[in-house]
């Protein structure tokens, strides 16, 4: 079951990424928290968006604005790199309270509530017409990319902001998708390299004994597919209603992993 739920995850969320503002690791890392440990499931979330990146860049990498990609990506490797030390920091904190409903025991958990907290708000900027019309001159690049890097390492949750700082740089929409997926590269080697250390190394039998492995390549399959269909719909597709509903699913699940539901 939980190979279903992934891929199809995945190959949607990869589908409308290319042309919306919330990004696949904002949407996926959700349904990988369901398997797995928060922070496997953030480190497992890198790896599938990581391949799909490296995917868009060969579709429409050349198209990215060379000067956008240094004054935003060069911050983002540098803050990425804080942001995943912050979730290995956070991982190893003890439970703030366990309860039960029935025979079921909940577990509420430091980074459980900051990644919560994360989640509702980066959900606003889908709910809230105000944040549709957040954006930022070009000459914020670099504080956007050390926010997106940051943000990026400590729950994946780049997209949003990252789409804030570009829309305003003067880019055509190619340029601005293409520059948007290569700075998404960088912060994601360098948030890997983080969890490769420490996350990885300790949840690796975890990984392997509940099949991960074999559930993040096929998610980064699905993300493939997904990413291919977006690029034949990117002229297409209009995202009010969708963001909408994915907005009120990211505000549930903020809830549910606040709680100590997920």
């Amino acid at each position: 079951m939980e190979y279903i739920v992934v891929s199809l995850a995945a190959l949607f969320i990869s589908a409308l990424t290319l042309f919306s503002g919330f990004g696949l690791g904002t949407l996926l890392m959700p349904v990988f928290a369901i398997f797995f440990p928060l922070e496997i499931a953030i480190a497992s979330t890198a790896i599938v968006h990581l391949a799909n990146n490296l995917l868009k860049v060969g579709l429409l990498g050349k198209k990215a604005d060379r000067g956008a990609v240094l004054s935003f990506g060069i911050p983002g490797i540098v803050f990425a790199l804080f942001g995943a030390y912050l979730l290995i920091l956070l991982s190893d904190l003890a439970p703030v309270t366990r309860y039960s409903i029935d025979s079921k025991i909940f577990t509420v958990t430091p980074i459980k509530m900051v990644i919560a907290v994360l989640i509702f708000f980066f959900s606003l900027f889908d709910l809230l017409p105000y944040f549709e019309k957040v954006a930022f001159a070009r000459k914020y690049l670099p504080l956007g990319g050390a926010l997106s890097g940051f943000f990026g390492g400590l729950s994946g949750h780049q997209g949003a902001l990252r789409s804030a700082f570009l829309v305003k740089a003067g880019l055509e929409k190619e340029a601005f998708i293409g520059t948007g997926v290569v700075c998404a590269v960088l912060v994601d080697l360098s948030r890997l390299g983080v969890y490769g250390l420490s996350i990885f190394s300790k949840g690796f039998e975890t990984l392997s004994t509940q099949g991960g492995v074999e559930l993040v390549t096929t998610a980064t399959l699905a993300a493939f597919l997904g990413t291919y269909i977006g690029t034949r719909l990117i002229k297409k597709m209009t995202m009010s209603i969708i963001k909408q509903m994915v907005g009120g699913m990211l505000l549930l699940l903020a809830i549910a992993l606040g709680i100590g539901w997920i």
